[in-house]
């Protein structure tokens, strides 16, 4: 499945980018204590609302630097031959060299980290800002978004660590509405609730964002009354929605197979004179009427997309892409990807996970392989994400061999494996009946670089219990349920039932539901998404 790129949209959001990182701090952010038991996320899933916003980090004209250097900076690190150096190896480098780095480069370098999904190169680059007080003073724009890759990278705990030691001169609504992202990223309804009743009472919670934040968790929680209740009471304090509060309710409306009340949310969209439908409002319904088997209206919603593409913005032809796969029709999918190509000179590893995903989609193994090859003679950095695509198609098909050999070639190509390469071989494993072998495989997908924020798919775990049942092999199935018993793992209730572990004690507290890699909910993914990237 198409593994939905990090999305940006032109927003006006609390944690927003006009904000100016030039304020000096009351006093120098503190250091933030890991706890031991970290908490790992659930990747939403796929619909996505988009973000693309420039962003000033409060410097004026004359403080900008060519864009050659910070570029320079960010490709050292995100092409780290040894990543586990920390960014902070590549910045006193360039240091050494006599080259002074600027607040403004360093956080243009963040903003491309975290657009890219590389969260933990992105903290690094604010701890060693950190350690340099006396050089980068650091405002509440930037504890907010300190707070919201904590979270990602070390979990809610240590972020709500970080919220809690910051001086109260810098929580402020943008830092307070990185914590709620958080704990609705992770499904933590009761705090997220408590929090926003907070922002309430200060003040906080006054436009739109807070309250769009809040639709998006009743979504991915299936509370459709509660999202429609966010939206009464928006209008009743006179909250203007903006064109992504109409997207996030056009989702929640089709999540409920309601053609009929998606199409007046859309018809009321369009009476309001202060909102324009975007290019993600049609891919949302597009996503919809697939879902609903409406395949015409889907394919007239993909050519409104297609319509409203402006600038050079390369979201929307991901989505074309996959949603085009989505409804089965190739031809378009050749064709959106023939325009895509002759719009950009190149095309980011996203692009090409984004049509390989399509053609797997279509069943097109030629077009798949083919495209594979073209992506290996231009890439820069090997994805283990596009391998994952061809050797879960291998899998599927039965043919584990062919994974198996593909496993030796991305590894031959420098290609490292994640935790889902891992498992992509337990589940072929699995398949043929070999138990000691995948269990084998299980095992090295839990210490894989990134392993906190993976879990293994219910279909598999149970799988693998069914073929240690029929082989009478309790040893093998009590050494997976051991990993899956780990304090990450038993917190999350929903999880631990859908592989039947739950007990009161794990299916009990939503406070300490976390976030999950799986593709589980995937009409939601881009409207988080788009939260997300507006800190």
């Amino acid at each position: 499945m198409f593994v939905q790129p990090c999305l940006h949209n032109h927003y006006k959001v609390f944690l927003s980018s006009t904000l100016s990182y030039s304020q000096p701090l009351p006093c120098k952010i503190p250091t933030y204590t890991l706890h031991q038991q970290t908490v790992n996320y659930q990747t939403l899933p796929t619909i996505r609302c988009s973000l693309s916003q420039v962003h000033s980090y409060g410097t004026v004209d004359y403080e900008r630097r060519p864009m050659i250097k910070w570029n320079a900076i960010f490709r050292k690190i995100s092409l780290m031959e040894k990543p586990e150096l920390g960014s902070a190896s590549v910045l006193n480098e360039w240091e050494k060299g006599g080259r002074k780095l600027t607040k403004w480069e360093l956080c243009r370098v963040v903003k491309e980290l975290r657009k890219f999904r590389r969260y933990k190169q992105a903290l690094e680059l604010y701890d060693w800002m950190n350690n340099r007080g006396e050089r980068f003073r650091l405002s509440a724009s930037d504890a907010a978004i300190q707070l919201d890759l904590i979270a990602k990278v070390h979990g809610v705990a240590s972020a709500e660590d970080f919220f809690l030691n910051l001086p109260d001169t810098l929580k402020d609504r943008r830092v307070y509405g990185s914590l709620l992202n958080a704990y609705v990223r992770a499904k933590m309804r009761g705090n997220a609730e408590l929090l926003i009743d907070k922002m309430r009472d200060k003040g906080y919670a006054m436009h739109s964002l807070p309250f769009n934040v809040m639709m998006t968790l009743y979504m991915n929680l299936k509370e459709y009354d509660k999202v429609d209740s966010v939206v009464s009471e928006m209008k009743e304090r006179g909250i203007r929605l903006d064109v992504y509060s109409y997207n996030i309710w056009l989702s929640s409306c089709g999540s409920q197979g309601s053609a009929e009340k998606m199409e007046q949310v859309f018809e009321q969209m369009k009476m309001d004179k202060g909102v324009n439908p975007n290019w993600t409002t049609f891919s949302t319904m597009a996503t919809m009427y697939i879902k609903m088997g409406e395949i015409e209206k889907a394919e007239e919603c993909l050519r409104r997309v297609e319509s409203r593409i402006t600038g050079r913005d390369r979201i929307p032809y991901h989505y074309l892409l996959s949603l085009y796969g989505g409804v089965a029709n190739k031809d378009e999918v050749y064709r959106v990807w023939k325009i895509y190509k002759s719009v950009f000179p190149s095309i980011t590893n996203l692009g090409y996970h984004a049509m390989i995903s399509s053609l797997v989609r279509l069943g097109d193994i030629e077009g798949m392989e083919k495209i594979y090859e073209e992506w290996l003679s231009v890439k820069s950095s090997y994805d283990p994400r596009i391998a994952n695509l061809l050797m879960g198609w291998y899998v599927k098909e039965g043919n584990l061999d062919k994974a198996e050999v593909f496993f030796k070639h991305m590894i031959e190509e420098g290609g490292k494996p994640n935790s889902s390469t891992w498992e992509i071989l337990a589940e072929g494993n699995t398949r043929e009946k070999r138990i000691r072998e995948a269990l084998s495989f299980f095992k090295e997908a839990f210490v894989a670089e990134g392993s906190k924020s993976w879990r293994p798919k219910p279909v598999n775990v149970l799988a693998f219990f069914k073929l240690c049942e029929e082989e009478s092999d309790t040893e093998s199935k009590d050494s997976l349920v051991e990993l899956l018993q780990q304090p990450g793992y038993r917190r999350e209730g929903d999880y631990m039932l859908l592989i039947g572990l739950s007990d009161k004690t794990t299916a009990s507290g939503d406070s300490n539901s976390t976030d999950n890699n799986n593709e589980s909910n995937e009409d939601s993914d881009m409207l988080l998404s788009q939260l997300q990237t507006s800190l």
